[in-house]
């Protein structure tokens, strides 16, 4: 069997990086072409030295300039670096390239990820961003492409582990309920703060934001996962992956992390998939599909492994949450303005410009402002994510802390 020929878009980042982890178990099973950052210019030089990719792409100009020179020092000739956000779409619509890791973060990942789905690619979906944001776009140019599409994020892989095996072959089109299924249980563990008082999570810094204490992650995830925002885009990918209503998906609190969603059938069954949390095992299934690969990961130690616990979600402590699942009863333009405004939101916060608690706030705002607009194509979808993020800016001003107050904590 011939190499898979990988592209990684999101190379720097958490899941990027646990990618390459699996890849370097598998050296006769895969090839790395291309790779894809920001700026991360000492981890890619990292990566361009152990897997030697024929083309790399930093966004960053600057940074893409400091890489070619590091590979020059090395006396490494043979990898082509590349910078800009069109750099990102050549790679992804490579014809030397057949399998493209979409991973990164955000909604400036879409149009990489469209680009390699209208160019027929098998797509490892890490970029939940880009079903939120274009939903109906994105899944209609799957069908027309013959693009096959596999979940990475450990819930919607879960869930399409649990699907019967044909219903695997038709993401976007699955037919459920004909199929025997009652509902998709989304599980969650209700981050670090599932606990916390709720009266004092306007004083929540950016670092125990971060802090999850199940998953190893990135700082906007962290943060989107502490809000429960992440499940929320979560349940709005799940819609548009396995074709469903919102009353068909139900979010599930379970703080262990060790079930990592379910499938409830008409007959009284339920179906779940449990592993270590850990990204690496679903990123193995997809990269395998439909054999299997060691992926790294420990075997589940069921003696040594905490009782499972399952909870309601309480919306008062997660508006996020209610506030997504409404985007998607909604419509598009209510998803895309969430997924900007939410970006934009958490940055500030990370930036401690803001509250935690602004977040939800400068959301919902945002969401009102612009749930009757119009999206019809992706460039309706990109004209209303950047009227979006600029009306969040504008109410950045609303919360940042005046000068005075911040003179108060000044001895």
């Amino acid at each position: 069997m011939s190499k898979r020929q990988l592209c990684i878009l999101g190379s720097t980042g958490s899941i990027g990086c646990s990618t390459l982890d699996v890849v370097r178990l598998h050296p006769d099973k895969f090839q790395i072409i291309s790779l894809a950052a920001n700026a991360s210019v000492e981890v890619m030089f990292a990566q361009c030295i152990e897997f030697k990719p024929q083309q790399v792409v930093l966004v960053s100009s600057e940074h893409a300039t400091l890489l070619s020179q590091k590979l020059s020092d090395a006396n490494v000739s043979d990898i082509t670096v590349l910078s800009g956000e069109q750099a990102l779409i050549d790679i992804a619509q490579c014809q030397t390239t057949d399998t493209v890791m979409a991973a990164i973060v955000g909604a400036s990942g879409l149009l990489p990820t469209l680009a390699a789905v209208n160019a027929g690619k098998r797509v490892l979906l890490a970029n939940k961003e880009a079903l939120v944001t274009s939903g109906a776009i994105f899944m209609a140019a799957v069908k027309a492409s013959g693009a096959k599409l596999l979940p990475i994020d450990s819930e919607h892989n879960a869930i399409f582990q649990c699907l019967p095996s044909h219903q695997q072959d038709e993401m976007g089109e699955c037919q459920l309920i004909d199929n025997g299924i009652n509902k998709i249980l989304l599980t969650g563990s209700g981050g670090p703060f599932r606990t916390r008082a709720i009266e004092t999570l306007e004083s929540v810094t950016p670092a125990e934001a971060c802090a999850h204490p199940n998953w190893d992650m990135g700082r906007k995830i962290s943060v989107d996962s502490a809000t429960m925002m992440n499940k929320g885009l979560e349940f709005i990918e799940a819609k548009w992956l396995f074709n469903v209503d919102a009353a068909d998906i139900q979010v599930v609190l379970h703080p262990q992390s060790t079930i990592h969603s379910m499938v409830q059938y008409k007959d009284g069954s339920v179906i779940a998939q449990m592993g270590n949390p850990d990204m690496r095992t679903p990123i193995a299934h997809a990269l395998s599909f439909p054999n299997r690969i060691e992926s790294g990961v420990p075997d589940l130690d069921f003696f040594n492994t905490p009782s499972f616990e399952f909870k309601e979600v309480d919306f008062v402590r997660y508006p996020n949450l209610k506030l997504a699942i409404d985007a998607c009863k909604q419509g598009q333009a209510a998803c895309t303005a969430l997924n900007a405004a939410n970006e934009v939101a958490v940055a500030a916060f990370l930036d401690e410009k803001i509250k935690f608690t602004d977040i939800f706030k400068i959301n919902e705002t945002s969401v009102k402002k612009f749930v009757s607009q119009r999206v019809d194509n992706i460039n309706e979808v990109m004209a209303l994510d950047k009227q979006v993020r600029l009306f969040a800016q504008t109410l950045l001003v609303d919360f940042m802390p005046t000068k005075s107050v911040m003179q108060k904590g000044i001895k």
